[in-house]
């Protein structure tokens, strides 16, 4: 269904919902992007047409090519107006339960009965958000890693009241705008990425707030001993530091465990407040876009 009709949803233009809708059209699919206010839909777009050269750098693509992929997107803040003629919805907003949950009971009402709708969650199942849709057998997840155009991988959930042919669909869909589908069968939460790479990531988040070591010296310890091109510290600045954030904030509440609460509150108090967000804002763990950990000597001790 969604390969024959072509039109596509992106609600939430951050760093990835942007990176979404962009590979979408650059594969020749109608893509609405949607988000809640005008000033969001503008930096939406500011993202978007950042993307176009890293497309013409990375895949060879022409400027004729980028161009005729962003033409192909419209922007909206009116949800009614956005997904009006949907086939596919993928939600990329906030990673924060009750946010989403609001939002798929609006979409559940403004979308048509065809639309499938798809989860971008990093660390969320679909099953905690199914009953909010309003059409549990067309909803599953469909997660994407941080720049999409090169590290095209597509993981493509189901929770057990997900309708087969919607799986085979999305799954049909993924590879359609140029991902490798790597099929769930059961939920997991964190998905096959997120399993590994978050606990990754909090070791090494942990090692700060412990004060064992500074972020350089983390990365530079797992990027000489595993030959890996990109420490903990260099991903989360890819990721953007908010994701974390929310992500540790989450586990301090459900778990109370205060280390999870002290990363939480450093991301916030020492990054977040003092818009240090990561590689887009020009500054997190490094500054950009001469960031120490590309230089010929970071390895060399």
């Amino acid at each position: 269904m969604i390969m024959n009709d072509k039109n596509i949803t992106v609600a939430g233009s951050g760093v990835l919902g942007s990176q979404i809708a962009f590979q979408t059209a650059f594969h020749g699919f109608n893509v609405t992007v949607y988000d809640i206010n005008d000033e969001a839909i503008e930096r939406g777009k500011d993202r978007i047409v950042k993307l176009k050269p890293h497309y013409q750098a990375d895949l060879g693509a022409s400027e004729e090519e980028v161009n005729a992929a962003y033409n192909r997107i419209s922007f909206y803040s009116d949800l009614s107006k956005a997904v009006s003629d949907a086939d596919l919805v993928i939600e990329a907003v906030a990673e924060v339960v009750q946010i989403k949950t609001d939002f798929y009971k609006k979409l559940g009402k403004a979308a048509p009965e065809k639309t499938i709708f798809a989860t971008n969650s990093s660390t969320l199942l679909p099953s905690q958000f199914a009953e909010a849709t309003g059409r549990p057998e067309k909803f599953l997840a469909l997660h994407f890693a941080n720049e999409i155009w090169k590290n095209n991988t597509a993981e493509i959930m189901k929770h057990p009241g997900t309708d087969q042919k919607v799986f085979d669909d999305v799954i049909a869909f993924a590879k359609a705008i140029g991902m490798v589908a790597l099929p769930l069968h059961k939920e997991q939460p964190g998905y096959i990425l997120n399993t590994l790479l978050v606990p990754f990531l909090e070791a090494a988040m942990t090692l700060l707030v412990r004060e064992i070591a500074d972020p350089e010296t983390i990365d530079k310890t797992w990027m000489i001993a595993t030959k890996s091109p990109m420490g903990p510290f260099v991903i989360l600045d890819m990721v953007g530091i908010n994701t974390p954030y929310h992500i540790e904030l989450a586990k301090a509440e459900a778990t109370g465990n205060p280390e999870f609460k002290k990363i939480a509150e450093l991301l916030k108090s020492e990054y977040i407040d003092k818009g240090k967000l990561g590689r887009e804002t020009g500054e997190g763990f490094y500054k950009y876009p001469n960031p120490n950990f590309i230089k010929p000597d970071f390895l060399k001790g």
